[in-house]
């Protein structure tokens, strides 16, 4: 049985997607030209780096892997949500994930890879207070919290929807 005409366009217009998933490709690898220079920066200057220094850098490591992991998640799991499955090689190498994750979960683990990356940045703020004043720490802190409670309301929701359809 043959399509209708409009059905068959819209169906394609899905891979209207691929220039975009491949610019987040692109973003993934600026992010990682990032992280090996914030990485190089630290090994140069370990020795004179105070504590609270050095940890101030680690804690940007980890923010740059966390954007990096979160980048990754949307790529993999869009392309294979809206575009087509993403076949597996010989090796069988997929990520367990992978298949399990709808338009739903991917929204939550989005807002909770953003909680995660917002605590970062205020750990980073408290570590280093003589850099900014406590009104910034203020709205840091009330940003943080409407994360984290956007991340908390979108969980419950989905819970709800899931429930529903079970």
């Amino acid at each position: 049985m043959k399509r209708p005409k409009l059905q068959s366009i819209v169906l394609w217009s899905r891979y209207l997607q691929i220039p975009l998933y491949l610019g987040m490709i692109f973003a993934l690898a600026l992010f990682s030209v990032q992280f090996y220079h914030e990485l190089g920066t630290l090994l140069y200057h370990v020795e004179k780096s105070t504590e609270s220094d050095f940890i101030l850098k680690v804690l940007n490591l980890v923010d740059l892997l966390l954007v990096a992991n979160l980048l990754v998640m949307v790529i993999i799991s869009g392309y294979e949500s809206f575009i087509e499955p993403i076949l597996v090689g010989s090796d069988g190498q997929k990520p367990g994930w992978l298949g399990n994750v709808d338009p739903g979960t991917i929204k939550i683990k989005v807002a909770t890879s953003i909680v995660g990356i917002s605590s970062i940045h205020l750990l980073s703020t408290f570590l280093n207070m003589k850099a900014f004043t406590t009104d910034r720490l203020m709205w840091q802190t009330i940003i943080h919290i409407a994360f984290v409670v956007s991340a908390l309301f979108l969980a419950f929701i989905d819970k709800m929807v899931t429930a529903k359809h079970a």
